[in-house]
């Protein structure tokens, strides 16, 4: 059975994003079919529009969701219809090399629906992130639906990719523990939840970055213990004097820009670490910095995929912590949204006006 509802599409690069009717099919082998409750405006789909993650147009849009499903495949296991899931998009194999040597975090041939869905007359629809979810009916595969208790959906959506990135590349990636020093570039949703995460993992002095006062405001009322406005000091001497003029244990770069994350690297300390979680555009190089002072400083730069997360593991976990009051996701949640309102919530968010747009669909 074919299933018509109304897509957000990104039709063509660089164009305004469009409603549009779209197909999509009963689940077949290892897929499922989600009923979408809440979907995050995440600046990746923004990239998308862009073209810049690929040229794959047209893509069908969203990915940071959450709903029920409504169907599954005949060989689907350990998932019943009815349940309440985050979507990902680290459904693992469990049989590449990465999966087979215990990383399943890392996998390297992680899993999409195989069925297209398609526009009305036929053509083939890329999904964002082999999601695309700004729809109300979406086609993934089973893997891709991480059961997690019923919660808010608007909320619960944003584990699928900005809120797990960003705590994820705190607590997985930079490895931030008790009484750590921790300095994030960038308060967008994703660096703010660095912020969150370094607060959870234990960092007593964590520094924000950004040019607008706005999110820096946003950080310290989610954990941040410092605020820099770069647009008016140098970042990299506003993080020493936080640290005793000794830069910070962990640096995370949330922005995806080469001078930056230069500045990541140069306000860390000795043996310190350096993640980057921002997404960059495909034309962007390396920041131009002496072989000796990566070599000098010691430490690591480690670029963070989703935070490093495993959702099946991470995904139950940080609900728990939402309902126990411990994880303000709820912070994240500027507004809610009606589907025919994407494209202006891209300008919002580039307007650094919101955390998060979430399109909510009941």
């Amino acid at each position: 059975m074919i299933h018509e509802v109304q897509g957000v599409v990104a039709l063509r690069r660089g164009e305004p994003v469009s409603l549009e009717p779209i197909h999509v099919p009963d689940p077949g082998p290892g897929e499922a079919l989600v009923r979408v409750q809440a979907c995050g405006v995440c600046h990746t789909d923004l990239h998308y529009r862009e073209g810049g993650i690929s040229d794959d147009f047209p893509f069908l849009l969203g990915h940071e969701a959450a709903g029920e499903v409504q169907a599954i495949g005949p060989d689907v296991i350990g998932l019943e219809v009815g349940a309440f899931v985050v979507l990902n998009w680290r459904a693992v194999c469990g049989m590449c090399r990465s999966c087979r040597r215990g990383r399943p975090q890392y996998c390297f041939s992680t899993l999409n629906a195989t069925q297209p869905m398609t526009l009305a007359d036929g053509t083939p629809l890329s999904p964002a992130l082999g999601i695309g979810a700004f729809a109300e009916l979406t086609l993934v595969a089973a893997g891709q639906c991480t059961e997690v208790p019923r919660v808010r959906p608007e909320a619960a959506g944003l584990l699928g990719c900005g809120v797990m990135a960003g705590i994820g590349a705190a607590m997985h990636t930079g490895a931030v523990g008790p009484r750590d020093s921790v300095a994030v570039f960038g308060c967008g949703g994703v660096g703010t939840a660095a912020i969150v995460g370094s607060r959870l993992a234990g960092a007593t002095t964590i520094v924000a970055i950004d040019v607008d006062d706005r999110k820096l405001g946003w950080a310290r009322s989610l954990g941040a213990t410092h605020v820099v406005n770069s647009s008016r000091e140098d970042p990299v001497e506003a993080v020493r004097a936080a640290t005793n003029t000794f830069g910070a244990d962990v640096t995370i770069e949330a922005v995806g820009r080469p001078e930056v994350l230069e500045q990541a690297f140069f306000a860390r300390d000795l043996a310190g670490t350096v993640v980057q979680v921002g997404v960059p555009t495909p034309e962007m190089t390396m920041p131009a910095i002496p072989m000796i002072e990566f070599f000098g400083r010691g430490g690591a730069l480690k670029p963070s995929w989703y935070g490093d997360c495993l959702p099946s593991r991470d995904f139950p976990m940080l609900i728990d912590l939402y309902q126990q009051g411990r994880l303000e996701l709820d912070a994240f949640v500027s507004e809610t949204i009606g589907i025919g309102e994407v494209e202006e919530a891209f300008a919002r968010m580039g307007r650094g006006e919101v955390l998060r747009s979430v399109v909510t669909f009941e």
